[in-house]
């Protein structure tokens, strides 16, 4: 028996894979609700999304979608959605190919110039910080314009919080670079393009719910697991309603309550992932009629004064009518998780309107926390767990939807070994 702790999207996806495999397992969910961060609700007539508010449509994504029986429930985004990002007082596109990048106004003549150094210049050191890495690659203006919002957006993070060998290695391996950030883009036709981005009809959560639902049994909500303790040859997993013997557990569970379930197992362990700082994130719905056009923007780090991370048109994305998200805060303002519903609505409305010329009208509004992947991430360089124990989370491995799905497989191959093809509809 196999005990995953944790419904999340990844707890949820490693039920499927072990289903998939032919392993014996449950899945054990706190709360009464499947999905983790991912949630969803109408609202005034739309979805809304809190967690991601899309996911990219890979071939892992693409699968599972297809095993679960949500084809037909798939919302892709058009082509050719721009992505913009507000500097100097006013939105400006982000190129995504060499030529667009040369004929663009989102930097000056002179950042341009300074990336044809770029090829010249020391490879990562795993050791150093992401925005000193950035910065003598490309240049101060380059990176504080582009690659600090986008990158630093993923995670609610200052990348100067961020050591490259953390967060970032794992991205450049991906994309071949070993000295150069370019030369591999212009091998690739000195284009990016992504997969195209995805949604479901019913919102985001649509996902999680058609993996419980697969599930059926061998999912088990409203069942928090009180402790660990070892038993044989294996665990005992410890419940409100009485406990059950597995021989392996796998914690799917955010850092804090890992690090409590691990406290009285493996102390050190336990430290180490209590230390994780996760970011406070402001999420607030917005209507707003303004035939705005794109996937969005982000913000400049040279524009401080704004609580303001980015803004997702869910409008032009998903044709959700005048939906715009809004995320204020993350490591550079953690002063929003102090802040209360009505202030934050006000604060997202001003700033939305300074960065698009619209007026808002706030939808709703959530405090959200997400894992920094900074510096702090240190700490679970080496870090080893008793045997029969393992973790696949967000803050453990890649963060989103892709990510996730990998690592839940890979777990999944681990536990349960190789085996392919069991046919779970029959």
């Amino acid at each position: 028996m196999i005990a995953v702790v944790g419904g999340g999207i990844t707890g949820l996806t490693l039920g499927w894979e072990l289903a998939r495999r032919g392993a014996e397992f449950v899945v054990l969910e706190g709360s009464a609700r499947p999905g983790g961060v991912i949630r969803s609700a109408e609202v005034e007539g739309r979805i809304l999304d809190w967690g991601p508010q899309r996911a990219r449509l890979t071939r892992g994504v693409a699968r599972l979608v297809r095993e679960v029986g949500l084809v037909d429930q798939v919302v892709e985004a058009p082509g050719g959605l721009d992505l913009f990002v507000f500097r100097g007082g006013r939105l400006r596109k982000v190129p995504f190919s060499a030529s667009d990048f040369l004929a663009s106004d989102v930097v000056s003549l002179g950042a341009k110039l300074r990336l044809a150094l770029e090829p010249f210049t020391a490879g990562a050191d795993p050791d150093e910080r992401v925005a000193r890495y950035f910065t003598r690659k490309v240049g101060k203006e380059l990176y504080e314009t582009l690659i600090a919002p986008l990158y630093g957006g993923l995670y609610g993070s200052d990348p100067a919080d961020m050591r490259v060998g953390l967060s970032l290695i794992h991205v450049l391996r991906e994309f071949g670079v070993r000295r150069s950030l370019i030369l591999p883009l212009l091998r690739r036709g000195g284009r990016v393009d992504p997969p195209p981005a995805c949604t479901f009809r019913d919102g985001m959560h649509a996902l999680p719910r058609a993996v419980a639902a697969a599930l059926g049994d061998r999912l088990r909500l409203e069942a928090p697991v009180r402790a660990l303790r070892p038993s044989g040859s294996g665990w005992r997993v410890e419940l409100d309603d009485g406990a059950l013997e597995a021989g392996a557990v796998v914690l799917s569970v955010p850092a804090p309550v890992a690090s409590r379930l691990l406290a009285g197992v493996a102390p050190e362990a336990s430290r180490a992932v209590g230390s994780l700082r996760y970011n406070p994130l402001a999420v607030v719905h917005l209507d707003a009629d303004t035939g705005l056009r794109g996937l969005g923007f982000q913000v400049a780090f040279t524009e401080p004064g704004l609580q303001l991370r980015g803004v997702t048109y869910n409008d032009a994305l998903f044709g959700r009518r005048n939906l715009y998200t809004a995320y204020l805060g993350g490591a550079r303002h953690p002063e929003v998780a102090e802040m209360g519903a009505d202030a934050l609505a006000a604060r997202a409305v001003e700033e939305f309107r300074l960065c698009t010329g619209y007026e808002a009208r706030p939808l709703a509004v959530e405090h959200e926390r997400m894992p920094a992947w900074d510096v702090t991430w240190g700490a679970l360089q080496g870090l080893t767990l008793p045997a029969g124990l393992h973790l696949a989370a967000n803050w453990w491995s890649r963060p989103g939807l892709p990510g996730r799905l990998a690592e839940a497989e890979r777990v999944a191959r681990t536990l349960a070994g190789g085996v392919q093809g069991v046919d779970l509809h029959g």
